[in-house]
Order: C-alpha cells, then sequence, then structure tokens
C-alpha cells in the first residue's frame, strides 16, 4: 500500500509521522550550511574562501566545497561525503579540511563543525597554549580553550592534533591557523565560534594596556559558572 501523506501547513507533505524525507532533510541542512558559511564571511570570521562549515545528517556529512565563494552557492551545489569521506552527493570537491570535520564526527556526537581563521583568535594561538581565563564563558566550551599544535592545513596530522586539543572541549584553537567549534546545530556551533572569537579579543585587549595585568578567573570560577550556564535560557 502506498504511504498516505498530509499536509504539514507548509506546502511540503510528509508521512503519518510528519518526519521529513531524507532529500528534505538533506536540503534543509545544506540550507542551513549556506547560510551559516555565508554568515562567518558578513561577521568578519573568514576572508574569502577561507574556513569551512558542515553539517551531519545520518552517515551523511553536508560539507563546504573547496574554493568556491559562500555567495555563489545554490541548491544545486550540495556537497556531499561519507563518514570515511568518499563524495556521495554532488560533484564539487569538498573542503581541503575535511579530515578535521570527519574526526569530530568520528569521535564525538556533534552534528555540526564550524572552523574560521578569525583574526584575534588566529592572534591569540600565536601567543600562547591556551586561552587564559578572561571569562566565565570558557564554561560554555567546557573549560579552558586549548591551542592545538600546528600542522599543515587539510592533513590528518591536524585532525589528530586538533582532537587532543578538543578534548572534553567543544572548541579548539589552532596554532597559526584559527578556530574550530562544533556542536548539536548549527547555530550552536556559530554561536561557539563567535564567543570564542569574543574572549580571545576581551584577552588582547586588556592585555595591551601597559603596566597592567588581566585579572583572570580560576578553573573553579569557571566550573561554578558552567554550572550556572545549564540552567540558562528558556525551558
Amino acid at each position: 500500500m502506498a504511504e498516505r501523506r498530509r499536509d504539514t501547513g507548509d506546502g511540503r507533505g510528509a508521512g503519518e509521522t510528519g518526519a521529513p524525507r531524507p532529500g528534505e532533510a538533506l536540503e534543509r541542512a545544506w540550507n542551513g550550511l549556506v547560510a551559516t558559511a555565508r554568515r562567518t564571511v558578513s561577521d568578519g570570521l573568514v576572508v574569502g574562501t577561507s574556513g569551512n562549515v558542515s553539517v551531519r545528517v545520518g552517515d551523511t556529512v553536508l560539507v563546504t566545497p573547496t574554493g568556491v565563494p559562500y555567495d555563489r552557492l545554490t541548491p544545486e551545489d550540495i556537497c556531499g561525503v561519507s563518514l570515511d569521506g568518499r563524495r556521495v552527493l554532488g560533484s564539487l570537491v569538498p573542503t581541503s579540511e575535511l579530515p578535521m570535520h570527519l574526526a569530530v564526527y568520528r569521535s564525538t556526537d556533534a552534528r555540526a563543525v564550524v572552523h574560521t581563521h578569525a583574526v584575534h583568535a588566529t592572534a591569540v594561538s600565536t601567543l600562547v597554549t591556551e586561552l587564559p581565563l578572561v571569562h566565565y564563558m570558557s564554561a560554555a566550551l567546557g573549560g579552558p580553550v586549548r591551542v592545538a599544535s600546528y600542522a599543515t592545513y587539510g592533513t590528518e596530522k591536524l585532525a589528530e592534533n586538533m582532537l587532543r586539543a578538543l578534548r572534553d572541549r567543544t572548541a579548539c584553537l589552532l596554532q597559526n591557523h584559527g578556530t574550530l567549534a562544533h556542536g548539536a546545530i548549527l547555530d550552536q556551533a556559530y554561536d561557539r565560534t563567535a564567543q570564542l572569537e569574543w574572549m580571545c579579543r576581551v584577552w588582547l585587549t586588556a592585555s595591551s594596556v601597559p603596566g597592567l595585568t588581566p585579572t583572570l578567573l580560576t578553573e573553579d570560577q569557571v566550573a561554578q559558572a558552567g554550572e550556572r550556564l545549564k540552567g540558562y535560557g528558556q525551558p
């Protein structure tokens, strides 16, 4: 018997459960990915085609293609790979940083990843091995943000270094390179990216005042803030 369909109110229709069809879920995810990628440019977190964004839908990872300006991406440019890196959707070549994205998905329950070359975060990555605890929002990223040791972009070595820095964290800095953050959805991964860049900017600004040293929080203070953050926002 053919599956019965009903009107969902948005002109698309769905099965009895109301769940989106596989192709529809991929389309929605791709549109969200493109919007997020464009936001990294408009918010000044990347320049040109630097940085990349991905989102996981089942066992398929949608990812920005390499070398294509985000404002030129269309629904027909969908780019998807399997968890082992095989291209399964589209004809464009995936981002050169695919090893980092796949490493996150294989090692965590993340569903979205945002990688940027944000100015202040990249500057901090050249100065320290861990972002000083200048603000309690470090707790939102799991604690003190580590800096992954430098390795050539797009390599498995960089992916390995990143995973070490990400242990028990949802974001890290990449030495002389940029940032990487992940989340359950694209908005969360992007928000963590923006928060990290903001904290780096705060620390650099405070550190630039001659004769003064920024007051830092202790790990206990950050942990206490983290407990309070668990109840932040609307139920």
